[in-house]
């Protein structure tokens, strides 16, 4: 229909006219719309500034990393993640990583979030229990894909905030509980799918026993530092198991802590597997290195041993990396050393040279706060195997440290082999 504004007339416009009726709201902007006018301000849908950089997080972080179940990839669409972080930090929601949550726990990276959802196969009729709430991103995720959500914290607070957030943004088929997951939620059990984002060392039984026959559990388990995602399948009783990625989460506390047998040593801050030399489940991926980004196992001109890694990129502003953590304690530690040796081909930096590969680490006090960044630069160009190393004070306020190997959106190829880390001064 032409617009009604086609004549030279001072009479107010037809959506201007109904504005002044006492028509309800709904069937102002029905009639509106049915005469083909444009909505009056008043009915217009506020523009989501978070809607841009959340679809771009689905495609570079998670859809080009292998995510492949269309349901999943339009949940991480809808759901907004600026409002499950903290206030402060909205403008990086949308970013790849980890981010503080208060109460020494975290929000899960967007791409770990996909995969375990994708993982667990969600179908519209499932029951799903989660274990670790946190600020409920992964509960909303997986309320737009499933029929009911069961979710538990153990954090009172953090609880009972998710559970706000999670009713406030309408997603109403989810229930939150404050308690021990350990336990599960046996009065809605059995569970078609069970998802786990605390790591214990082992599966809990009560987990395990509320799981529906034929049904999935992923769970990261192991160590502290140290932890793989299992898929489950419980067939005929028993749990078959299937190894994935490694990964860092945060442990499950409650009775999981008690049953810990490894405690992490913070006066002895170790890597694993620094020299790559490991891949158990052949994969094609280094084991005990997680958040992995093209990377590729090398097993020809290596430095040392039979197997080094190499980090490739041919996109400007990609993330090539690998990452471990470990404890440490800064109150008695006084420096790190760390060295590795790398050699490059083609590797140059990008935008304006902002964008160079470098070794990271990363320092956070007891609440997970960042305290310090230590960066060990590495040289760009096409060169034969060469050390790096560094030496430096570890913050008195350190806890806990992340190793971050990345190219930092550069191009080219690194190979790096023989990483490692020395604590060779204690403070008296």
């Amino acid at each position: 229909m032409p617009h009604v504004q086609h004549r030279e007339c001072k009479l107010p416009s037809i959506s201007t006219r109904l504005q002044k009726t006492d028509l309800p709201a709904v069937f102002l902007a029905m009639v509106t719309l049915w005469l083909g006018l444009e909505l009056p301000p008043v009915f217009a849908q506020p523009r989501d500034p978070y809607l841009a950089p959340r679809h771009q997080m689905v495609t570079e972080f998670i859809e080009r990393e292998g995510v492949k179940n269309p349901r999943v990839l339009s949940s991480m669409r809808q759901v907004p993640r600026h409002e499950f972080v903290l206030p402060t930090q909205k403008q990086q929601a949308y970013f790849d990583q980890a981010m503080p949550i208060g109460h020494k726990q975290t929000i899960s990276p967007p791409y770990i979030v996909a995969y375990e959802t994708e993982a667990i196969d969600p179908q519209p009729t499932d029951k799903v229990l989660e274990i670790g709430t946190g600020s409920g991103y992964q509960a909303a995720v997986l309320s737009n894909l499933v029929q009911e959500v069961y979710t538990i914290e153990i954090v009172e607070p953090l609880g009972k905030t998710a559970a706000e957030r999670l009713k406030r943004l309408g997603y109403n088929n989810v229930k939150v509980k404050v308690g021990d997951g350990y336990q599960g939620w046996a009065e809605h059990a059995p569970f078609d799918k069970i998802l786990v984002t605390c790591s214990p060392e082992d599966v809990p039984k009560p987990l395990v026993d509320q799981l529906k026959e034929g049904g999935k559990m992923i769970i990261p388990l192991g160590e502290r530092y140290q932890q793989v995602f299992h898929l489950m399948e419980k067939k005929d009783g028993q749990m078959i198991s299937q190894k994935l990625i490694p990964v860092l989460f945060v442990p499950m506390t409650g009775a999981a802590e008690d049953e810990r047998k490894v405690k992490p040593d913070p006066m002895h801050p170790q890597l694993v597997n620094g020299d790559f030399e490991t891949d158990e489940n052949n994969d094609g991926m280094v084991d005990h290195w997680y958040y992995q980004r093209q990377v590729k196992l090398e097993t020809a001109d290596v430095h040392g041993g039979k197997v080094a890694v190499t980090l490739s990129n041919s996109e400007p502003g990609r993330m090539a990396q690998l990452v471990q953590g470990m404890p440490v304690d800064g109150i008695r530690l006084g420096t790190m050393d760390v060295s590795l040796w790398a050699k490059a081909k083609g590797l140059r930096s990008s935008r304006d040279g902002n964008e160079r590969p470098e070794l990271s680490v990363i320092f956070f006090d007891d609440l997970r706060r960042t305290v310090a960044e230590v960066s060990v630069p590495i040289s760009t160009g096409t060169y034969e195997w060469q050390e790096f190393r560094k030496s430096f004070a570890i913050p008195t306020k350190a806890r806990e440290a992340i190793i971050f190997m990345s190219l930092q959106g550069a191009t080219g190829d690194l190979t790096i082999d023989d990483l490692q880390i020395r604590t060779p001064f204690r403070k008296p």
